[in-house]
């Protein structure tokens, strides 16, 4: 089969079915052999009879999958990205704002570019730009300097994939605006971009707040740390307590031997207990010893973890 193409969704009953239609007509003026796999995350509107009666005018090609609550994009793409048999797989939005006039050209940059991955980049957009533009200039840019991925639209709903790509990573929480770096971790070193349309909103509201993008900084946190340190979490905690312990240590020294220096002057001097340099150094001595040992148990499960050796083995002979 040439593509899988993933459509996630919730509460988009007025679009499903012509999201489809032209989904369908790309796919027969190309003849490319497709299916479109409709996720439906908890709908409570008619999204679900809509795919059942796509289904039963398109059996070979439309497959569905109905989530009994509302799990997020992540976990809906997650089990699109299991069930896809296609050599590429193409995800994109059911809110008819992705073009699938784009899908060739994708198709093109991953057969035939040999590209692993392909994001779309939405780079005239019809947003409001204070509530939503805006800002995700501002995440897209800190996305870039962090995960060393050129991509100015990290969250693009609208992306091609090779098929072990998505058969490699795994997608949780809130995840999926970051599956460029996910693939990066994973392995996969070819991930290129393209300027894709962007389309108004014909029906409904979106379904993505401002807690979005206080939610994507701390996942990009997350995955950074994971990606560097996941493995071998000793090589982070281990060092910064040892460095804290050590400054709290010189800190003790230096205010002790200001005490003894003063005995041995025969002059006078405060207590060392009235110094608050004293309890800052104990303090630093106490964090630094936490967090080696936090190093030291993370060790431990790591050690432990049926995942500590979950490499991607390219190829064998």
């Amino acid at each position: 089969m040439d593509i899988s193409v993933v459509v996630p969704l919730y509460n988009e009953e007025e679009s499903i079915r012509p999201l489809y239609e032209w989904i369908e007509r790309v796919m027969k003026e190309n003849r490319f052999s497709y299916e479109v796999i409709f996720v439906n995350d908890g709908s409570t509107d008619r999204s679900w009879e809509i795919i059942e009666s796509l289904k039963v005018s398109s059996p070979e090609q439309v497959h569905g999958i109905k989530f009994r609550n509302n799990y997020g994009k992540s976990v809906a793409l997650h089990f699109g990205f299991q069930a896809a048999k296609g050599d590429v797989v193409i995800t994109m939005d059911a809110d008819l704002q992705d073009s699938p006039d784009e899908i060739p050209s994708l198709y093109d940059m991953i057969k035939n570019q040999n590209y692993d991955l392909v994001s779309g980049w939405k780079k005239k957009r019809y947003d409001a730009k204070l509530t939503k533009n805006f800002p995700s200039k501002i995440y897209n840019a800190t996305a870039r300097r962090v995960t060393k991925l050129q991509l100015h639209d990290m969250n693009c709903g609208l992306k091609a994939y090779r098929n072990e790509v998505v058969k490699s990573i795994e997608l949780y929480g809130e995840m999926h605006r970051y599956i460029p770096y996910l693939a990066k971790i994973a392995g996969f070193s070819k991930i290129g971009e393209k300027v894709v349309e962007h389309r108004k909103r014909q029906f409904g509201t979106t379904k993505f707040g401002w807690n979005r993008f206080v939610n994507g900084y701390l996942d990009l946190m997350t995955l950074w740390f994971l990606s560097k340190f996941g493995k071998q979490p000793m090589h982070f905690f281990g060092l910064i307590g040892t460095l804290i312990f050590l400054l709290g240590l010189i800190a003790v020294i230096v205010v002790g031997a200001k005490k003894l220096i003063a005995l041995s002057a025969h002059v006078s001097a405060p207590l060392v207990t009235s110094s608050p340099y004293f309890y800052l150094a104990i303090l630093a001595m106490i964090l630094g010893t936490q967090l080696f040992l936090a190093g030291f148990v993370a060790e431990l499960i790591t050690r432990n973890s049926s995942e500590r050796n979950n490499y991607l083995i390219e190829k064998e002979i």
